[in-house]
């Protein structure tokens, strides 16, 4: 039989997404729903001491922490909803209305009564702050700090030296399907129709907030309409819909509104990042340092990786990285396509532009001259490294001989043009799983707990168990998005396919070695005994923008990223998932910023309206290539995750190809026509 990995296979969800006939979180029916809405606080810090509802509003319970259920107390805070009177954020939960139409709820939350005794807050970060600390780690796991050789010394001693800081906005996850969930209860039985990236981890939780035995939580979970990070824990909504739920005894609906997404489901922390390089006048790196500072929530402390990136990039003999927290009266920070990764590299990788244009070297040739024989911290060697290959392939392929290495130098009409490359790198990791298969009749029958969230994953995982099990695709059904069947590690950190699909392989490979009618694998111990560090994906992105001369506006012309990801599963939804990356990082560059009101201590773009996301007149030419390489130590198939890497580098590449049209280096994120205009 022809091996079916590898091939363009077309979304076997598709027909059901198109025609509307696959359900998200919110579509399911139910007898005799209600629907609930969350009263958010309209302060950043304080107290609520009552809550007063209008007897004229039709609301069957309006829930808050002087009548709520009481509940576990849970690992993350921000589950302990409506459990005390203390006011942690601006838009953290304090109420929750129940009526028979979303109208109804809607309206009795807008005319609920809040007695709140507000208090001083405090929600800017600034590098100044006395309140700054060392964090122990960093997400997810990470030493805060590293350092080898006399970092302060060999820059001292460097003949070219760059000391920069730049700084990256609040990021918002913006995914098409809201948070959602649909709660409902039998006896002690708790069912959740859920918008999420882990569904056993999500039932995990939420039982112990309740004090059940997971077995008795079901999240359902079988279409998610994009997460980027902010699905992959429980979110308040549905701890809220399932008290709610006990409280009234009816399945509750609870969706949250748009405006709520940016304060209730987790952001990209700003940071503040210092960069100092030191280097001979042959462009070889003596010294990296590598300082970030990033933000968190006083109810939990969330510490970015934003350095990590750096330990892992480029050779050099004296090496420091270190992170630093300020606790804000905000939101927590969370998960967010490539966390640490995308501004870590946003921010390194334009310093390194910087010092290429201090030696006079092409901007390649300095990241060639400085690749690594092994991990620059630590020597373990990499599995595979195709960096250098990304560089000079993508280069060829998009163009770059004969550039011009001047900034300022091509002008079309009103249009200044310039381009700009930047490194990727991601991590390549897999996670314990455990795959159920089992014959039925002549097809066969996958089972496992994970989640698609739009990327593939069920096409990917059916391909793998059709080549594992030697018969065609339509032969073998996948059953995934729930949480009573073999469970699964999270979709996140591009290692769903790769955690997934070593289960998977596992199973398919026992049953036609048993030649039984089932086989269970769980890749546990195997992922146990697996080295964790020199394992990784590589890319390189390449970009061209114009920049209007008179207004400042900036358009990217093209947008290339060449990749070395081991074997990739099925190009036509890798290419997918590394042109989504890359228009993410479009918008990181550009358009993407959260914008504080100090005072109100409150994101005052919270909508769509005006947080821009790259739409389709943003986009002009992009394309994205791969290398045909596998990587045989990391797992059955030899691939690495693709689900990030296209963000992490590419807003670099496009900053610099700004400063290429300019002559004007923005370290403010995003690149906006005033910051261009200001600096002529």
């Amino acid at each position: 039989m022809t091996a079916t990995v590898g091939t363009p296979l077309a979304r076997l969800e598709g027909p059901a997404k198109v025609t509307g006939a696959a359900r998200y979180a919110a579509e399911y029916p139910q007898d005799d729903v209600v629907h609930g809405w969350i009263v958010q606080s309209p302060v950043p810090r304080g107290r609520l001491n009552a809550v007063l509802a209008d007897p004229t509003a039709d609301a069957i319970a309006v829930l808050w922490h002087g009548n709520a259920p009481r509940l576990e107390p849970a690992d993350d805070p921000e589950l302990d909803v409506l459990q005390s009177d203390r006011i942690s954020y601006r838009g953290q939960p304090v109420a929750l209305v129940v009526a028979e139409t979303l109208e109804a709820a809607r309206r009795a939350a807008q005319v609920l009564q809040l007695d709140i005794t507000a208090e001083e807050h405090d929600a800017v970060l600034r590098a100044d702050h006395p309140g700054l600390y060392t964090p122990e780690q960093v997400n997810p796991a990470f030493p805060s700090e590293t350092a080898s050789g006399d970092v302060d010394a060999a820059l001292a001693a460097a003949p070219v030296t760059v000391d920069v800081t730049y700084s990256t906005p609040a990021l918002h996850n913006s995914p098409m399907e809201p948070h959602a969930t649909i709660a409902r209860w039998a006896g002690d039985d708790l069912t959740l129709y859920d918008s999420n990236q882990h569904p056993s981890g999500i039932a995990a939780t939420v039982a112990g907030v309740f004090g059940l035995e997971p077995e008795r939580v079901h999240v359902v979970t079988e279409h998610v309409g994009g997460g980027f990070g902010s699905k992959g824990s429980a979110r308040p909504n549905a701890v809220l819909a399932a008290m709610a739920a006990r409280v009234v005894g009816r399945p509750v609906k609870l969706v949250l509104p748009r405006q709520a997404m940016f304060s209730l489901v987790g952001y990209r922390t700003p940071t503040i990042q210092q960069i100092r390089l030191g280097a001979d006048p042959d462009g070889t790196l003596t010294a990296i340092d590598h300082a970030a500072i990033g933000q968190s929530s006083r109810i939990l402390e969330y510490a970015e990786q934003t350095a990590v990136v750096t330990r892992h990039m480029y050779a050099a003999p004296n090496r420091r990285t270190g992170h630093r927290l300020l606790r804000l009266d905000m939101p927590t920070p969370r998960w967010m396509r490539a966390p640490g990764e995308a501004p870590g590299m946003a921010a390194f990788e334009c310093a390194l532009d910087e010092l290429a244009e201090k030696l006079g070297i092409d901007p390649i040739e300095l990241r060639v001259r400085n690749e690594p024989a092994a991990e620059p911290e630590g020597g373990t060697p990499f599995t595979s490294r195709h960096y250098v290959e990304c560089l000079r392939t993508g280069a060829e392929r998009f163009g770059w001989a004969g550039r011009d290495p001047r900034p300022r130098q091509r002008r079309e009409g009103d249009w200044w043009i310039g381009t700009g490359v930047a490194g990727a790198i991601y991590p390549t990791m897999a996670q314990p799983s455990t795959a159920r298969v089992r014959a039925v009749g002549d097809d066969f029958e996958v089972a496992i707990g994970a989640a698609d969230l739009g990327t593939g994953a069920r096409t990917i995982l059916t391909q793998i168990a059709a080549d594992a099990l030697g018969v065609p695709v339509d032969r073998v059904r996948v059953r995934i998005g729930d949480s009573t069947l073999p469970k699964a590690s999270v979709a996140g950190g591009s290692s769903g396919s790769a955690s997934w699909g070593w289960a998977v392989t596992g199973a398919c490979r026992q049953l036609r070695e048993t030649g039984g009618d089932e086989a269970v694998f769980d890749t546990t111990e195997l992922i146990e005994k697996q080295e964790t560090e020199g394992r990784h994906a590589f890319g390189a992105h390449f970009a061209e923008v114009r920049v209007d001369a008179v207004t400042g506006e900036v358009r990217v012309s093209r947008l290339f990223g060449m990749y070395a990801a081991g074997r990739i599963l099925n190009p036509r939804t890798a290419r997918s998932q590394f042109l989504g990356g890359m228009i993410m990082g479009m918008g990181m560059a550009l358009h993407e910023e959260g914008v504080l009101d100090p005072a109100m201590g409150e994101w005052m773009n919270h909508d769509l309206a005006g947080y821009h996301i790259p739409a389709h007149a943003d986009v002009e030419s992009i394309d994205a290539a791969w290398l045909d390489e596998r990587d045989d130590q990391l797992n059955p198939m030899g691939s690495k995750g693709i689900g990030e890497i296209g963000i992490v580098g590419s807003p670099a590449a496009i900053v610099n190809a700004v400063w290429h049209a300019t002559g004007v280096r923005v370290r403010d994120l995003p690149v906006r026509l005033d910051k261009l205009l200001c600096a002529d």
